[in-house]
């Protein structure tokens, strides 16, 4: 099973060329809808429209094997995607590996170390669940495709 993370981002761009296409109407000036896109992924830092999807969709596919990076519990970590699932419409749960396991006590005195944990994810990489003070349990900062 593959899933892709980031669909909010592109959402969100072509939240921005709706506005970008609304405001120069508003200016008199009228341009399509593709138009207002493209100009969206050159402002990205893109090509054109295309290549914005794509390399949004292609560095955030999450499958079994894929490498990632991020933060659980305030810890950084490297490791690799050991399962993938749909966790309701838009949701994913995922079963890390960690490369190195990580110290999650936030006490000096003694250590908690995990090597494998279960993290449901928002679209965007950032678990819902978080600590008291506000920081979300995981949030994955890279994902590259599986060797």
């Amino acid at each position: 099973m593959e899933i892709f993370l980031g669909e909010t981002r592109i959402a969100a761009m072509k939240a921005r060329a709706k506005a970008l296409r609304a405001a120069w109407s508003a200016d008199g000036e009228a341009i399509s809808h593709s138009e207002a896109l493209e100009a969206v992924a050159l402002q990205e830092g893109h090509r054109d429209w295309n290549t914005a999807v794509a390399v949004t969709k292609d560095r955030r596919v999450l499958k079994q094997g894929a490498r990632v990076e991020g933060r659980y519990l305030s810890q950084p970590f490297t490791g690799r995607v050991h399962r993938v699932e749909a966790a309701g419409r838009r949701d994913i749960r995922l079963v890390l590996a960690f490369d190195r396991p990580v110290n999650v006590s936030k006490f000096t005195s003694f250590d908690v170390l995990r090597q494998r944990v279960t993290a449901t994810l928002g679209t965007m990489g950032q678990s819902h669940a978080a600590t008291s003070d506000g920081v979300p349990h995981m949030v994955l900062t890279d994902v590259r495709p599986a060797p």
